[in-house]
């Protein structure tokens, strides 16, 4: 009995759900990136895709590739993980199983699709997509194959807004002459030691001898590898763990010396534990850098802020407040950076540059058997002053109903009004102080209203 294995990713999941509750936004580049261009981007449209930009791509790159068309957006989680959960409910309803892997994306394995055609498969994928779309308005994209690799690669050929169903006669034809580096698995490193024995392709991967895989990769890696590029993949779907905890590390051929070296392998895992940070779609309240030296001593170090964020300035300057030189703990070896403390409620803060700056309070923990130091910061509060409008903010006024500030500044600010079941909305400008002006929950811009009153009632059960 042929398994059947789907991957399903809503496509451009941020910028979508932009572009649903601000219609306006419908067909433009727009970039989930925070208005100010700085950090990184979050989620790129279509739109802003086709020149060049894409999530985790600094933002004031992305902006400049996308020229002057290109529209910046705040990022608004609250709204990502309502639209998330309503999809997974959707998808829950039809689907026994689910590995979730993010908040936009998971494998299926159908227990009504054990043994199916190809063309069933595609029928039954492209019927959950029309109830996707019809319940939430978001476009998604389905792969199919026998395992978990093939369903995978079927959604990246799906995209966007389409399935892709590859039957088990051709996986093999569709796999082989694939670059290397998109087999499940194969990172840099292990690109570059299959590159020096003449593997480039998938294919020539799978030409290869088990005990020369298992010599180049190892007897752990190696194997698994080859069989997956020979299209063996019989791993089960199951759902995931919540993770605890978000890292990065990277072991260095010679050892770190000066400050130069440690503060860009600092640099380095945190913008990588940060990428995987965004897509698990949570913020963090603690930060711990890890340090291996070479004698092998591993030391830990940890600070707590009092908020949970993913703002990768404020956390990336937090790692540096915590990290120690070669001067200080001798030459090092390794260098990671971990995100803790994971919360899916954010808070944004109206001076972040402060948090950029001072530690704003700090614990240890040692993960390892080695030496640990306990750091002692001080606990600083910030008395916050009013804040004015943001563009792209959330607004209510009782004439026009639920909007956002297009532009503040020179005591005016100028709102768009719509949500997502109004289409295209007005512009109306007022004066900054106007009182009937105020600030609005993100959550109405998703006209939901009967959906989130389950939910809230469901949640305080």
């Amino acid at each position: 009995m042929t398994r059947w294995v789907l991957h399903i990713d809503m496509d451009a999941f941020y910028a979508s759900v932009e572009q649903l509750t601000r219609p306006t936004l419908r067909g433009r580049p727009v970039l989930v990136a925070g208005v100010s261009g700085r950090g990184v981007v979050a989620g790129a449209s279509y739109e802003a895709r086709r020149f060049g930009a894409r999530s985790a791509m600094p933002t004031h790159q992305a902006a400049r590739l996308v020229g002057f068309s290109a529209v910046l957006v705040s990022p608004r989680r609250p709204v990502y993980a309502a639209a998330s959960r309503r999809v997974f409910q959707l998808i829950s309803s039809r689907v026994g199983v689910v590995e979730q892997l993010s908040i936009d994306e998971a494998f299926m394995e159908p227990a009504e699709l054990t043994g199916a055609t190809p063309d069933e498969v595609k029928e039954w994928s492209d019927d959950l997509r029309r109830l996707i779309r019809e319940e939430t308005g978001l476009p998604s994209s389905i792969g199919a194959g026998t395992g978990k690799q093939y369903a995978k690669i079927g959604s990246g050929r799906a995209k966007p807004d389409g399935t892709f169903v590859i039957p088990g006669d051709t996986q093999l034809e569709i796999l082989h002459p694939m670059p290397v580096n998109e087999l499940w698995g194969v990172g840099p490193v292990t690109e570059a030691k299959l590159a020096q024995i003449g593997v480039v392709t998938i294919g020539d991967l799978a030409a290869l001898s088990e005990k020369e895989v298992v010599i180049s990769l190892g007897g752990t890696v190696g194997p698994m590898l080859w069989a997956l590029a020979n299209g063996i993949d019989d791993r089960p779907v199951e759902p995931r763990a919540e993770a605890k905890s978000i890292s990065a590390e990277y072991t260095y051929p010679r050892d770190l010396t000066t400050r130069a070296e440690v503060d860009a392998a600092v640099t380095r895992a945190a913008a990588a534990a940060h990428r995987r940070l965004l897509i698990d779609g949570r913020g963090s309240r603690t930060v711990t850098v890890k340090l291996k030296m070479a004698d092998f001593r591993i030391e830990s170090r940890s600070a707590t802020l009092s908020y949970a964020t993913d703002n990768l300035e404020t956390l990336q300057a937090t790692a540096f407040r915590l990290v120690r030189y070669a001067d200080e703990v001798g030459p090092i070896r390794l260098v990671g950076v971990g995100f803790s403390g994971l919360e899916a409620a954010r808070q944004d803060v109206l001076f972040p540059e402060l948090d950029q700056q001072v530690v704003v309070a700090a614990t240890d923990d040692d993960f390892e058997t080695g030496v640990s130091d306990h750091i002692a910061e001080p606990v600083v509060e910030v008395e916050h002053a009013p804040e004015g409008w943001r563009a792209t903010q959330d607004v209510h006024h009782p004439e026009y109903g639920h909007g956002w500030v297009q532009g503040a500044g020179h005591g005016i600010v100028s709102v768009r009004f719509e949500t997502r079941a109004t289409g295209p909305g007005i512009t109306r400008t007022f004066a900054e102080d106007d009182p009937d002006l105020e600030p609005a929950d993100p959550l109405a811009s998703l006209a939901w209203e009967d959906w989130l009153a389950e939910q809230e009632a469901e949640d305080q059960d």
